[in-house]
């Protein structure tokens, strides 16, 4: 069974979704089946049940939107792909917050040449557990935000958030 849970934020509630302990899921959305709905068959076949506390994940957001921006990191994570996006999605968990990298740097960072940019631009676009696997710190080196799974204005509050530039 997949259990979920809803935790309010300043930027709306971030739907949890832990099997087991680990979470398979998370998203700024009110409706955890929409995350749920993005898990792979022999997942979503487990079922989906909606309970008050998650423990650990739950008190790691808390604590991150408290300020405390490393919470996050110890919560152990699971999310389908290839050894390649799995190696990318785990050095995205290693860029610390208040910083940000390139799609490039990423790249490089997981071994790959900065030419496979796209790929790791793929694993964001991918990745099912935000912001615990934070791809708001990847900024296309063009300049600007890029794109953002949950919009362009979350991930913004999430980088100002991380720099100290919001103190709610």
């Amino acid at each position: 069974m997949i259990a979920a849970q809803l935790v309010p934020t300043p930027i709306g509630p971030l739907a949890l979704l832990a099997r087991e302990g680990v979470l398979v899921a998370a998203g700024f959305t009110a409706d955890p089946e929409q995350m749920f709905a993005r898990l792979a068959p022999e997942r979503r076949a487990e079922g989906l049940e909606v309970v008050d506390d998650l423990g650990p994940a739950a008190e790691a957001v808390r604590a991150y939107f408290a300020g405390d921006f490393d919470a996050l990191d110890g919560v152990p994570v699971e999310q389908p792909g290839s050894p390649t996006r799995k190696r990318l999605h785990a050095v995205l968990r290693e860029v610390p917050a208040g910083t940000t990298v390139s799609y490039a740097e990423l790249a490089e960072r997981a071994g790959l040449p900065r030419t496979a940019a796209r790929a790791a631009g793929s694993a964001c676009a991918q990745n099912l557990i935000a912001p615990f696997v934070p791809c708001h710190r990847v900024l296309p080196s063009t300049g600007g935000y890029g794109g953002y799974y949950y919009g362009v204005p979350v991930k913004e509050w999430l980088l100002a958030h991380e720099s100290g530039g919001i103190t709610d």
